[in-house]
């Protein structure tokens, strides 16, 4: 495994979840009057997710296991190899929909949702983080 490969990508992951938090802001009526917040908040949210989808599919391609079929997959994987507890597995399969919805069909984002989201479980990322750097070591 490339150790390199996952640093960098861990990096990148601190930085998306560092500005979405920088840009929350206080209540959902302010994500949905904004629409550059909106974009910010969305392409982070977006790329942390992709790089978490990343960061699994590496290691995931290094260990003697199935490649996934979905992007959310990758996260149940991990949790069966006991990479990630299956509480955060589910919980970033579910934002995995998020990214979906944000790619494919930007018009139907609820922002509200991902007031939600990045309230509650922009956490989520950074315990991804700290599975993945102790599985590391």
């Amino acid at each position: 495994m490339d150790r390199e490969i996952i640093d960098q990508k861990l990096e990148s992951l601190r930085r998306c979840v560092q500005r979405i938090a920088s840009k929350s802001p206080k209540d959902a009526a302010t994500l949905i009057a904004d629409f550059d917040l909106q974009d910010i908040v969305s392409l982070n949210l977006s790329r942390a997710v992709q790089i978490s989808v990343d960061i699994g599919a590496h290691l995931i391609s290094k260990m003697n296991l199935p490649p996934p079929d979905s992007m959310g997959q990758t996260f149940d994987l991990l949790a069966q190899a006991g990479i990630l507890n299956t509480d955060l597995a589910t919980r970033l399969k579910k934002a995995v929909g998020f990214r979906n919805i944000a790619i494919h069909s930007y018009e139907r984002i609820n922002w509200e949702m991902v007031f939600t989201i990045i309230s509650l479980h922009l956490i989520d990322f950074s315990e991804f983080a700290k599975e993945i750097s102790l599985h590391l070591q």
